[in-house]
Parts: C-alpha cells; structure tokens; sequence
C-alpha cells in the first residue's frame, strides 16, 4: 500500500515515494550547487521528516517544497552543461 501525506491546505497529496525518490535525485546535485541552495533543501528535509523546526510550514508543505526545489535546481544544473 502507497504511504501519502495529503496536503491539508490544498487539493493534491504528496506521495511519500515521491519525497524519497527526490530525495535521492538531491544526492545527485552538482557540487557547484550553492551552500544557500544545499541549507535550504537541509530545511526542508528535516521539515518534512522531524516536523515542525521553528516555522509554521506542515510537514506536507515541506515535503512539496522540497521536491519542487529538487526539481529546480536539477533543470538549472542541466541546463548550465
């Protein structure tokens, strides 16, 4: 059975494979990416899997982000090769 976190403010859910899939595609960044790029996706990682660290973003909201931020910066490495 697919574990999924629904989004609460929203009409979509997040599959949990998802997060881990990209999760694993983050581990793939260039080493170029930038130390303010690398702590963002370190928030929201820890966001998404400790819960609440001093915002008031869910852990849905975080895993979301975070994937859409994995995305970003894997096209931006992409497209600088």
């Amino acid at each position: 059975m697919e574990k999924t976190l629904s989004k609460r403010d929203s009409f979509f859910i997040v599959p949990f494979e998802e997060f881990e899939e990209h999760a694993e595609k983050a581990k793939t960044l260039p080493e170029s990416t930038s130390n303010e790029n690398k702590l963002i996706l370190y928030g929201l990682y820890k966001q998404a899997t400790v819960g609440n660290v001093n915002t008031r973003k869910s852990q849905e909201e975080a895993m979301s982000d975070y994937i859409t931020k994995v995305k970003q910066l894997l096209e931006e490495a992409s497209a600088s090769c």
